[in-house]
């Protein structure tokens, strides 16, 4: 999935009733294991109160035993507080009627998708909701600020490089001219988020890589010491698989979903400023974009597509511009 956009800036649970075997096809109300097509014993959820998105027993036969155990854990999942357990993989097998192996692989699904996580030696867990995150011009502090999260940067190195002929066609450089670049890890309440990955034109912004050495922020020094506002932003949002290093920095998984995000800035003048690469996690961060039709009017500031405003956990800022 790729996403470009050019935007301007604006101003312990308990499983009891929660899981378990559903009637087969044929049992109804006599109970029973249900069984896949081949005779192998599944899971199932049947009833009018299904809720949406669950196959019914009918249309279990056509899924596999793990996905059926997954829709029930993910239910299980909604109504357990963040960072409370789970039940053991054995009391869930056993729950469901069901091997180890199956539950296994449910459970690994829900990690990667980021609403368990598993603490070596402790358990499985559910996860916080992840940060929804509203396409727009704004720095991660401000994001982070908005979500009453507490945002710092770990700096992992700055200094300057020559531009690639890739970078140098993004900035409007010659190729091989000297760039400032700059890593950090962005943290939300001390949980690595993101690694950013920076570069500016050096003989633009002379002394920066110096500037940056401390806990400045960058948008803060790009304006007030250089006078450089920025007001527009093209981004691209892609899904890759997590690369060695930035699994390790960001203490997940390799080979775990994340979102990789490229963006070109411009300032006032309708000059490139920044060409930003980005890791994020796919399992802690999402990106919400707020959508109308040419020439509609819009619904006003914090109104969602779906009707939803500040108090369905997203920012309630209009979503007209990239992230930074």
């Amino acid at each position: 999935m790729t996403e470009a956009t050019r935007r301007r800036a604006p101003g312990s649970a308990a499983v009891a009733g929660a899981v378990g075997p559903a009637p087969s096809a044929e049992g109804g109300a006599r109970g029973g294991r249900p069984q896949s097509a081949d005779g192998a014993d599944g899971v199932g959820l049947a009833g009018p109160e299904r809720p949406r998105g669950t196959p019914s027993t009918a249309q279990a036969e056509q899924y596999p035993k793990y996905y059926l155990v997954k829709e029930q854990l993910a239910q299980l999942c909604a109504r357990t507080a963040p960072g409370d357990p789970l039940p053991t993989e054995r009391s869930l097998a056993q729950s469901f009627a069901t091997s180890r192996t199956t539950v296994r692989q449910a459970l690994r699904e829900l990690m990667i998708e980021g609403r368990l996580v598993r603490v070596q030696g402790r358990g499985t867990f559910a996860c916080l909701p992840k940060v929804a995150q509203p396409l727009q011009l704004t720095s991660y502090t401000e994001d982070m600020r908005h979500h009453s999260a507490v945002s710092s940067s770990r700096l992992l190195s700055v200094g300057h490089v020559e531009a690639s002929k890739e970078t140098a066609r993004r900035l409007g450089v010659r190729p091989r001219a000297r760039l400032v670049r700059l890593e950090r890890i962005r943290m939300a309440n001390e949980e690595p988020m993101a690694i950013e990955v920076t570069h500016l034109e050096a003989g633009r912004f002379t002394d920066l890589a110096q500037r940056l050495q401390g806990p400045a922020s960058l948008y803060e020094l790009l304006a007030e010491v250089y006078g450089t506002h920025l007001a527009e932003a093209e981004q691209t949002i892609e899904t890759v698989p997590a690369p060695p290093r930035e699994a390790e920095l960001l203490l997940t998984s390799v080979g775990h979903p994340m979102l990789l995000l490229t963006r070109l800035s411009w300032d006032t003048q309708g000059r490139p400023v920044e060409f930003v690469t980005s890791f994020y996690r796919g399992d802690r961060y999402k990106f919400v974009a707020q959508l109308s039709r040419p020439g509609a009017p819009g619904p006003g500031p914090g109104a969602m597509a779906d009707g939803r405003g500040a108090d369905a956990g997203v920012p309630s800022r209009p979503g007209r511009s990239s992230p930074a």
